[in-house]
């Protein structure tokens, strides 16, 4: 007998290629120039890249300037640079490792505190946290950011696509995180005033050969839209309910999230020993984000938001993709139950 086939729920960390994404990829690839090639080839490169640059502004709703990366790290780097920006505590590794030392701090509940925002600097702030799936109310902490003459940085690599972008004063955007391919994102800004240029392409902003088919990529990925988003909902909510049942505790439960991302802790159980266990019984989750759960170590984000060390470290991350159906959300909870019960028998 055949064994079951494995279930992915680390679309976090990344999501597949989209089958439409694959395609249009390879034949960008069959016909591929550098686009800043002044020969007929590199001029129809050219073309081609900005046409995938229109597309993925008109997919996002954006009017302003974009500059293609390499993903989302380059861009945050860009976005940064030079600014001594003031973080939130529960940012991205990305962000934290080119950001000053002053950070903003969160409540309980994962979200800002906008008192803390007084000083006329650039401020970075994620749309939707990584691990918790939490949503960043960007409107008022914008308003707060201008307010003192500020400026506002949104690292939107999980919600871009899925949510409105914020009106902020520059964003960051991965397409690995949406069913497009790694190795592409973008910096939108409407003031490339904002940035400091370092000559070579994107009008002087980023050196490197344009990645034109994954620029292609990325434009098809957003096109495809994300019909699947109220489901996904809908399934988070049958887990939400599942894991309180079985004796678990879901992450900033009472916050407004996205529908794809959650973090569960299961009392008493190493999130070591759960990734062991999912990933035996055919379940690919994680603890943290991709980033850092490799080492395994205690969650920055939760110990932000008041969790203790040993309660962090029982908590694993859950999250959805387009493919996700209820099977596999019955699955996880019949594989959580006996973890837990193995848990509480030993």
């Amino acid at each position: 007998m055949a064994p079951d086939p494995r279930i992915y729920l680390d679309h976090a960390a990344t999501t597949p290629l989209l089958p439409a994404v694959r395609e249009a990829m390879a034949d960008a690839m069959a016909r591929w120039a550098n686009p800043s090639s002044p020969h007929s080839e590199g001029r129809a490169a050219r073309a081609a890249l900005e046409d995938a640059r229109a597309r993925i502004n008109a997919a996002l709703g954006w009017d302003g300037e974009l500059i293609l990366t390499s993903g989302a790290s380059e861009a945050i780097a860009l976005g940064l640079r030079g600014q001594d920006a003031i973080a939130s505590a529960v940012e991205h590794d990305a962000v934290l490792a080119v950001a000053g030392k002053a950070h903003l701090p969160v409540k309980a509940d994962g979200y800002v505190e906008l008192g803390a925002i007084q000083a006329a600097a650039r401020y970075a702030v994620q749309s939707v946290n990584n691990e918790t799936g939490v949503i960043q109310p960007l409107s008022d902490i914008a308003a707060a950011v201008r307010a003192v003459g500020g400026t506002l940085f949104a690292d939107c690599s999980q919600s871009a696509g899925k949510l409105p972008l914020p009106d902020t004063d520059l964003i960051a955007i991965s397409a690995h995180k949406l069913g497009g391919p790694p190795g592409v994102g973008a910096l939108l800004t409407r003031n490339l005033g904002l940035l400091q240029p370092t000559g070579g392409q994107e009008q002087g902003y980023r050196r490197g050969t344009e990645n034109l088919p994954a620029a292609i990529g990325l434009a098809v990925a957003l096109e495809a839209g994300f019909a699947w988003l109220a489901e996904a909902a809908r399934l988070r909510a049958v887990l939400d309910a599942a894991v309180r049942e079985a004796g678990g505790i879901v992450v900033a439960d009472a916050s407004n999230r996205l529908a794809t991302i959650a973090s569960y802790q299961m009392p008493g159980a190493a999130a070591s020993s759960q990734l062991i266990n999912f990933d035996m019984a055919g379940i690919a989750v994680s603890a943290g984000s991709a980033c850092s759960s490799g080492t395994l170590k205690t969650s920055h984000v939760l110990g932000a938001m008041g969790w203790d060390e040993k309660a962090a470290s029982q908590v694993i991350r859950v999250s959805f993709g387009p493919e996700t159906n209820a099977a596999h959300i019955d699955r996880f909870v019949d594989v959580w139950r006996g973890i837990s019960a193995r848990t509480k028998a030993a």
